[in-house]
Order: structure tokens, then C-alpha cells, then sequence
């Protein structure tokens, strides 16, 4: 008796829990979500603002002046970005609530002044800043505080990219490559499903996904050209993040003041803007990953958004990598693949898939991302040319305190961060 007594009580305590995690995680979901749609919308109004007047890409230097004052005034010039949000989750790091309005109005200054970012990886900042202030406030102990910040991550991730499956696996499995935080997986699947819908009844995401109609089935031939373009995506992938890692420390070598550096990064995104005489690369580029999907090609286009995007972080302007990513891979995909025989459209899904997989070292997010992007056709393909990439990006990676603990080749422990 003493013993089923012991086994009540412990079903008892589970299901104490999982009501806690229920309301926890929906309050997480509601609250992330309405602040991303705010963020997801003033970044709309930035780009469209930007858009109707197109010379206010001259203030691009003023901008990333004002980025690193905000900062500086706020006492956060220091600040680590994404990956300060990985520690906060892998070792409980404090994270600041004044995080969230930084981020807030410095990512939408950049998108406003034309600088190259994205707005998903600020997000994450943006979530798990809110949660993290939210799991202090209910008086969670260290553990559950880690959980908290996921839910948050999660639900910002769900509600600015409308992408819920792949924003609850990306949380678990971002933070430490090789083992996933299973204890999460309840509160960031609802936490990111409530913020999807907080964000569907605003009307965010109307049009889901990307336009891919030509996508291949599993057949030999198509097995053998994925694989090929899988390996030329995991060399872009580390392109890339090569660039991103190097661009600060470039900066910071020859332009020892942040002000200094953010005024040169943006004299430097200013004058490619003009030599090139569009702003196809300034912002995040959401309209021209459309554009190649749809049958254009750009060949240089990858390595002009590489080039962009790392100029403009690399200076201090804030914003997110991973729809420069996507952007990247979309474009090289769309060059690259039908050299390979692949279709134009089904190998710039693919490109976008796989550089976001080598990049993030996120295999799972990546395949997820595919099917809720893209639809289910073709989804062993995409995880293929995904699989490719994990394994031949080796140990880069986006962020610098993301840990590697298996091997990608062997089952054998290394315990390494991202390079």
C-alpha cells in the first residue's frame, strides 16, 4: 500500500505540473505574441515607409549611430545578442528585461534605414527576454526559469514566421546540438501555438508558406542531384557563417569605437546600395525570395546578401540572421540547382531548407521548416539535401555559444561550441 500510495502521489504531482505548464506556457504564448506582432508590424511599416521614400537609405550611418547610443545608454553596449539567450537557457544566465525594447526599436531602425537583417532572430531575443522577466516574476526556481525562456523563444519565433511546429523544435534543439530538451517540448508546442493564433487574429500570416509547384519524388536520379546541391549548400553554409563571425572582428580591429564602426558599416551598406542601384539586398528580403521561387534567377545574389547582412550586423546594427539565410539559400538554389538538373523552384525550397540547416546545425527545425513552408511533396528530398548539410557544415555555426557535444560523424562526445 505504502508503495501505490507513492504512485499516486506521484501521478498527482504530473498532473500538477502539466496544468501548471498549460497555463504558463498559454500565458507565455499570449503575451510573446501580441508583443510580435507589434514587432511584426512596425517592421511592415518600417520597410514600407522606406519603400515610398527610398533616400532615407542616407541615413543608414545616423542609424547605426543611434543603435549603438540606445545600447550604450541602457547600459547594454556589450550585449551578446541570440547567443546570450542560448547560455540563458543552457546555464541559467540572467537575462534583462530591458533586452525586449532594445531589440524592439533597434530592428526596426535598421529595417527602417535599409540595413540587411532579419527579424526572427531578434525575435528570439524579444521572447525569451519577456519570459524569462515572466518566469522571475511567478517565482520559478532555476530549471523551470530554462523551460520558461524556450516557451518564449518559441512563441516570438511561431508568431513573426507563422512556422509553430518549427519554432517549438528550433527552441529544444538550437541551444545544445545533439541533445534535445525534451522536458520543453509540451510548453513550447503550446506556448507557439497560442502565439500563432494570438498572430492569425491579426491577420499575420494570410499567405503561408512559399510557392513551390515542381517538386521531385523520391526517385534515383533526383536522390543523386539533391545530395550534390546538399554538399554545395553545407559550403555556403559555412560561407556564411564565416562571414558573419569575421565582419565584427574586422571592425573591431581597425575601428576600435563602436560609433565609429557603425557609422562606417553604414557608409559601407549605403555605398554598394547605390553602386548596385536597387535595394534588393537592404531589409530582410521576404518579396525577392518570392521572386526567385517564381522563376527568377540572380546568380550573384547569394553573395550579395552574404556581404550585406555581415556588414550591417557586423557593425552593430540589430536584426536576425535567419531570413538572410533563407534569402541566401533560395538564391543559390535557384542558380545552382537547375545546373544539376533539379527544377528552379523545388531547388530554391531546397537551397533555403539546407544553408538554414548547415548554418543553424538545426536538422529537425529544418525538415519541419521545409514541410510547413513548402507543404509535405518532395519532404524526403528536402530532408536529404538537409541531412547533406548538417553533416558537411562540420562545427560552424550562426552563434558562437551554441555547443556541439556529438559528433557529426561519429556517436562519440567533443563538446565543442560553434565556430
Amino acid at each position: 500500500m505504502p508503495q501505490l500510495s507513492e504512485r499516486a502521489r506521484g501521478h498527482v504531482q504530473e498532473g500538477v505540473t502539466f496544468v501548471k505548464w498549460l497555463l504558463y506556457s498559454c500565458l507565455i504564448g499570449v503575451v510573446v505574441g501580441l508583443v510580435a506582432v507589434a514587432f511584426h508590424l512596425g517592421i511592415d511599416l518600417a520597410a514600407e515607409l522606406r519603400g515610398e521614400h527610398p533616400n532615407i537609405i542616407w541615413l543608414l550611418p545616423l542609424g547605426g549611430m543611434a543603435i549603438v547610443l540606445l545600447y550604450r545608454v541602457c547600459g547594454m553596449e556589450k550585449d551578446r545578442g541570440t547567443n546570450l539567450v542560448l547560455v540563458a537557457v543552457r546555464d541559467a544566465e540572467r537575462l534583462k528585461l530591458r533586452t525586449a525594447p532594445l531589440i524592439f526599436l533597434s530592428t526596426i531602425l535598421t529595417h527602417l534605414v535599409g540595413g540587411s537583417a532579419g527579424r526572427e532572430g531578434a525575435a528570439l531575443q524579444l521572447g525569451a527576454s519577456l519570459s524569462a522577466y515572466a518566469g522571475r516574476k511567478l517565482g520559478l526556481d532555476e530549471l523551470d526559469g530554462r523551460i520558461v525562456v524556450m516557451c518564449g523563444m518559441a512563441a516570438a519565433f511561431s508568431a513573426l514566421f507563422g512556422t509553430p511546429l518549427t519554432a517549438a523544435v528550433f527552441a529544444m534543439e538550437v541551444v545544445t546540438v545533439g541533445r534535445m530538451y525534451y522536458a520543453a517540448m509540451v510548453p513550447c508546442l503550446l506556448s507557439s501555438y497560442t502565439a500563432a493564433l494570438v498572430a492569425h487574429g491579426f491577420g499575420l500570416h494570410a499567405i503561408h508558406g512559399y510557392p513551390v509547384h515542381d517538386a521531385l519524388e523520391l526517385e534515383l536520379t533526383p536522390i543523386l542531384q539533391t545530395a550534390a546541391l546538399g554538399v554545395l549548400c553545407a559550403l555556403l553554409s559555412i560561407l556564411f557563417c564565416k562571414a558573419m563571425h569575421a565582419a565584427p572582428r574586422l571592425y573591431a580591429r581597425y575601428l576600435p569605437d563602436p560609433l565609429a564602426r557603425a557609422a562606417a558599416g553604414g557608409a559601407l551598406v549605403l555605398a554598394l546600395t547605390l553602386a548596385i542601384g536597387s535595394q534588393t539586398y537592404n531589409g530582410a528580403g521576404d518579396g525577392v525570395i518570392r521572386q526567385l521561387l517564381a522563376g527568377d534567377t540572380i546568380p550573384e545574389a547569394f553573395l550579395l546578401k552574404i556581404l550585406f547582412t555581415a556588414l550591417t550586423l557586423g557593425a552593430g546594427f540589430r536584426g536576425g540572421e535567419i531570413v538572410p539565410v533563407l534569402f541566401t539559400g533560395c538564391a543559390f538554389g535557384t542558380w545552382a540547382g537547375p545546373l544539376l538538373g533539379l527544377p528552379h523552384g523545388f531547388s530554391g525550397a531546397l537551397g533555403m531548407a539546407a544553408v538554414f540547416c548547415g548554418a543553424t546545425n538545426c536538422p529537425l527545425s529544418s525538415i519541419l521548416l521545409a514541410f510547413e513552408l513548402f507543404g509535405g511533396q518532395g519532404l524526403p528530398l528536402y530532408a536529404l539535401c538537409c541531412g547533406v548539410a548538417y553533416m558537411l557544415s562540420g562545427y560552424h555555426g550562426l552563434y558562437s555559444e551554441q555547443k556541439i557535444i556529438y559528433s557529426k560523424f561519429r556517436p562519440e562526445w567533443i563538446d565543442k561550441k560553434a565556430e
